[in-house]
């Protein structure tokens, strides 16, 4: 038996719609510019008071959507002892009469996750449900006719939960069981015609390879992944390397036109190529980079990842996975969590719907890997970003008006300072303060006037 069932309707969030330039989000008409975090084991592992905490962070830091597993594995069970599926069946979600989290024979995995997501809505959080991790699918536990069943309860339960975004896929190439993903996905969307849609691929991939051209895909996103440059040595994935940019560029000029984002970039905490613990760790600073190359290039938006908080590591807790050892509760309050919201404050501070990647602005010397520079602007003003704080050359003459104000921007702290007013020209030379070194990033904020 199928359960239909209401979100709040007090609190329910406007249903988010692709921009009539099909680049962006939108949300009744106005700019969203989607600030994820990988909260994927909320579901399973907090119960209401922690999840309560974490959605409460989150939104006071800026986030506005929150990456979630549905179910991880055919076994799983939440923090209250609720398993997920009847028998580890996709096709039999495991629910029960009534949602009284006092009463175990009513309260169910199923009754949990609508708390949570109705909670995120009255947060002004919408919830990016990823319905089951690939390596489930990939692993022959699923097959087209339980695709189909599953992806239909989802589809009822959550159809007038407006704050639901699905998340198809989860860590998987697109050709493992293709036909179970377009099953997942064209259910949803024939039956949830309102919900966005798109697809989480494995590291250094991105869902326009497979999908681009499938209706049930509204918007691409992309896992560049946790690995250094040296680390990319794959023989069947694109040579990217660290250069996350690169997969808005590709993206960017395929049709159909369709938003893309970094979905999974290397997480704040997490070692270099994930699997060696015994490696350096990614910081707050590899975080900010991978944002803005990413926004500069093009994308609709960002999502963040913390190591110990996307496995919801708890206190007294063994080591975890990827040598997690900080509990959830102290790392969401890390540098790069805190950092992610004036990168949103920046974007959107500016007319936004008329944002485009140009690197033309940059008269010359773009450079390599970390000293790559990258821009974007509107009409009026344009932003462009330095990871190492080294001296650029700009040309302003693609703005409007016949001045430009010239200020420096800190993704540290979302301080603004002042450089002068300058005439336009073809080669306006800029020296951020500090000395060049990994990590002193600044984006040089021009304003036509």
């Amino acid at each position: 038996m199928l359960f239909s069932f209401k979100s709040d309707t007090e609190t329910a969030l406007p249903f988010l719609k692709i921009s009539a330039n099909h680049r962006y989000f939108t949300s009744d008409g106005k700019p969203f510019f989607w600030l994820g975090d990988t909260g994927w084991l909320l579901f399973s592992k907090l119960n209401r008071e922690d999840a309560e905490k974490y959605l409460e962070t989150r939104r006071e830091q800026g986030f506005n959507v929150i990456q979630v597993m549905v179910v991880h594995s055919t076994s799983e069970v939440n923090a209250y002892g609720d398993s997920a599926l009847v028998n580890h069946n996709i096709a039999k979600p495991c629910v029960t009469a009534g949602s009284d989290v006092s009463d175990p024979k009513q309260y169910d995995y199923w009754d949990h996750i609508d708390w949570i997501v109705n909670t995120a809505a009255k947060k002004g959080l919408y919830i990016a449900m990823v319905p089951v991790w690939g390596s489930v699918v990939k692993g022959s536990h699923i097959n087209q006719t339980q695709a189909k069943a599953y992806a239909t309860f989802l589809a009822t339960r959550y159809k007038s939960f407006s704050n639901v975004i699905w998340m198809n896929g989860g860590d998987i190439a697109g050709s493992d069981s293709l036909k179970v993903w377009n099953t997942i996905g064209n259910t949803l969307h024939n039956l949830n015609p309102d919900h966005l849609i798109t697809f989480h691929p494995r590291g250094r991939k991105q869902s326009s390879i497979w999908f681009q051209q499938e209706p049930w895909l509204s918007f691409n996103c992309f896992q560049s992944g946790h690995r250094t440059y040296g680390q990319d040595t794959s023989k069947t994935d694109f040579k990217y390397g660290e250069d996350n940019w690169r997969y808005v560029e590709a993206d960017y000029s395929k049709k159909p036109t369709k938003p893309t984002l970094d979905a999974e970039p290397s997480y704040e905490n997490i070692p270099h190529g994930l699997h060696d613990i015994t490696q350096p760790r990614w910081t707050s600073a590899d975080v900010r980079r991978y944002a803005y190359w990413s926004v500069f290039a093009g994308a609709c938006g960002f999502t963040y990842g913390n190591n110990d908080v996307m496995q919801m590591h708890k206190p007294g807790e063994k080591v975890g996975a990827y040598g997690s050892n900080t509990p959830w509760t102290k790392s969401i309050n890390d540098p790069g969590a805190r950092e992610m919201v004036y990168l949103k404050k920046l974007i959107l501070s500016r007319p936004y719907f008329e944002r485009i990647p140009d690197q033309f602005l940059i008269a010359s010397g773009q450079g390599e890997k970390y000293d790559h520079l990258i821009a974007t602007r509107g009409k009026k003003y344009a932003f462009v970003y330095t990871y190492t704080g080294r001296s650029m050359e700009i040309n302003g003459t693609g703005l409007e008006g016949n001045k430009i104000k010239a200020s420096w921007y800190s993704p540290r702290n979302g301080s603004t300072t002042l450089i002068g007013t300058f005439d336009k020209s073809k080669a306006m030379k800029f020296d951020p303060p500090g000395q060049p070194a990994d990590g002193n990033d600044w984006v040089l904020v021009l304003d036509a006037i």
